[in-house]
């Protein structure tokens, strides 16, 4: 498995100076990187950016209006800068119900099908709302299950399943095969983020399981840091890289 960072815990430097950033976290020794926007680099800026700096693009994350206003423009994107996987990053509460899923399944099928026929992976990015009871079974359950899995797989965010009261370990033991990426935060015993390895969750054994179920990379991110965002993912790889 291979270590990114999930470029929206940097996103204030991000917004400051894109490219200096990406070569900041290069210098870390990430080994990719997935994007929260592209900071109005063209594909070809992006591919180069990518090239100069040795980093490989793990994924990015597309809001559904955007997939749906035209998907086939953030599809060529990703394949013009060799980005696997295309990743739904959230939902509003309006979709996690019974009605909304029956609504949004078919809408994830086609997006899936179409991302699937160009070599892209879709994928689908949990917080903690889909993990809702919808009929007796978690909402997020039901959507695995109303989605083939070659059409949408997921994107564990291992903090906002705990968060939940989910168990990780379990859920991707259940997902083994599904879930080629995998969100690594830590949480504080107030139940706030902190960096990978500070807090109170038992990474390492994510980190088994996720290797188990055959997930292709670890994504540090950290949604709101505590301390200046650069030096937040530095800690978080230094512990990661301190565990292999």
């Amino acid at each position: 498995m291979h270590i990114g960072l999930q470029l929206y815990t940097v996103r204030d430097q991000t917004a400051q100076d894109f490219k200096g950033t990406i070569r900041r976290v290069a210098e870390m020794g990430y080994e990719g990187v997935e994007f929260a926007g592209y900071g109005n680099l063209s594909a070809a800026e992006m591919r180069d950016l990518l090239q100069e700096t040795g980093l490989k693009a793990a994924g990015t994350h597309v809001s559904l209006l955007a997939l749906q206003e035209d998907a086939e423009r953030e599809i060529k994107y990703c394949r013009e800068i060799g980005c696997p996987h295309l990743v739904l990053p959230w939902l509003g509460q309006e979709w996690i119900n019974e009605e909304g899923l029956k609504k949004l399944a078919p809408i994830l099928n086609e997006l899936g099908k179409r991302c699937r026929d160009q070599g892209i992976t879709f994928a689908f990015h949990n917080h903690a709302a889909e993990f809702t009871e919808v009929a007796g079974a978690y909402w997020l359950d039901r959507l695995f299950e109303a989605v083939d899995a070659e059409t949408l797989q997921c994107e564990l965010d291992t903090y906002w399943a705990a968060y939940a009261g989910v168990d990780p370990v379990a859920y991707l033991k259940r997902l083994s095969g599904r879930v080629p990426v995998v969100h690594i935060k830590d949480m504080t015993p107030e139940r706030t983020f902190t960096e990978a390895g500070a807090g109170t969750l038992p990474i390492p054994s994510y980190i088994e399981a996720a290797q188990a179920a055959q997930s292709q990379w670890y994504l540090v991110e950290n949604d709101a840091p505590q301390i200046p965002s650069l030096e937040s993912a530095q800690r978080s790889l230094a512990y990661l890289k301190g565990l292999k």
